[in-house]
């Protein structure tokens, strides 16, 4: 039977404040689907809305999470992981920014905030598990990043070891995700060293194509980095268990391109933007995700550098919900068939009997 993604859900990592109504899980998801929502994916790592590790340790929490939610009218989509999922790996040019994803307890002791991130990921296993969820969504951390242009030249195998190693780190995060009968989808995103499509490839050899190791689409990424993304989805849709609804653009001039010269968001020659107001092809995408019959969520996530946040939240909603296609269960002609008649098609084609 064919299949049509669930839609519209909105990520709120970008929303949780410590202002009502973004301060508490009742009232974020009560705003969410006010604005027509009817899915919300929740940032393990905020502990205004949700606690991960009680989670995983109690199916009457997670009961109590989702009897919040369905009384709001929204359901929980996915849990993210990504600060967490972040620190597995850790360049130590970036220590110190980094920090600030983990509690105070681990900073300035990068083997102890590694662990503690582990840790973090296989509660979001088991927590996502006890809320009935097949997905999460993640980011990968990165050891090769800052090699990311070949100069100085990289001494060969660098990035082989930088993918042995991320793959040792991840590969006992993603058996215990096989144990809980939930994927990884991961985001792939600059400062991430799984980024685009070959480096994706590259980690999913170094696991072993393991079954868990996942997509969170985000064509945001791609066009910045000026990648086909609708034929990324041809090439890897089969990994892809999860979508980011987010808009971009692209203006290079003759000062700056995919660089963008260290300039801010607003300055930028590539720049996040509001759902409609980049250049990403979104009938094309939801096209070609209804082709190859994706049927999990449709998620905004809201990133603008210069549009409000309520205002993008206020017409996300809609959006996703216009371009969600609902698959058809018949071809558009077939009311000119008709029986399968072999004399007869022998018949049209020449053929003797």
């Amino acid at each position: 039977m064919p299949k049509t993604m669930k839609g519209p859900a909105i990520f709120l990592a970008q929303f949780a404040g410590d202002e009502a109504p973004f301060n508490t899980l009742p009232n974020i998801a009560r705003w969410a689907a006010g604005h027509g929502y009817k899915g919300i994916q929740i940032p393990s790592w905020d502990g205004r809305l949700f606690d991960v590790k009680k989670a995983a340790e109690s199916k009457d929490y997670c009961d109590e999470v989702k009897g919040i939610c369905t009384e709001a009218g929204v359901e929980i989509t996915e849990l993210s992981t990504h600060l967490q999922g972040q620190l597995v790996a850790v360049h130590p040019a970036y220590d110190i920014p980094f920090d600030g994803f983990a509690p105070e307890s681990v900073h300035n002791n990068p083997k102890a905030r590694q662990e503690w991130a582990v840790e973090q990921m296989k509660f979001g296993a088991k927590a996502s598990r006890n809320l009935g969820l097949d997905v999460s969504v993640s980011f990968s951390g990165a050891l090769a990043f800052p090699y990311l242009y070949p100069w100085p030249q990289r001494p060969e195998g660098l990035i082989d070891e930088a993918f042995g190693e991320l793959a040792r780190r991840w590969n006992p995060i993603l058996d215990a995700y096989e144990d809980s009968g939930v994927d990884v989808a991961y985001e792939l995103h600059p400062g991430e060293d799984l980024f685009d499509g070959a480096t994706f490839e590259m980690f999913l050899e170094k696991v072993g194509g393991h079954k868990r190791c996942m997509i969170n689409y985000d064509p945001s990424h791609f066009l910045l980095q000026q990648l086909d993304y609708l034929a990324f989805i041809d090439i890897y849709h089969e990994r892809i268990s999860a979508f980011h609804v987010k808009d971009a653009e692209f203006n290079p001039d003759g000062r700056q391109g995919v660089y963008s010269g260290y300039q801010g968001w607003v300055n930028r020659a590539g720049r996040f933007r509001s759902l409609g107001d980049g250049q990403v092809d979104f009938v094309g995408i939801f096209s070609k995700l209804a082709q190859y019959d994706y049927d999990s969520w449709a998620v905004l996530e809201w990133e603008c550098a210069l549009k409000h946040p309520e205002q993008g939240a206020a017409e996300g909603a809609p959006f996703i919900a216009d371009h969600i296609i609902q698959v058809t269960e018949k071809a558009f002609d077939d009311f000119a068939g008709g029986e399968t008649d072999t004399a007869k098609l022998r018949k049209m084609l020449g053929i003797s009997q």
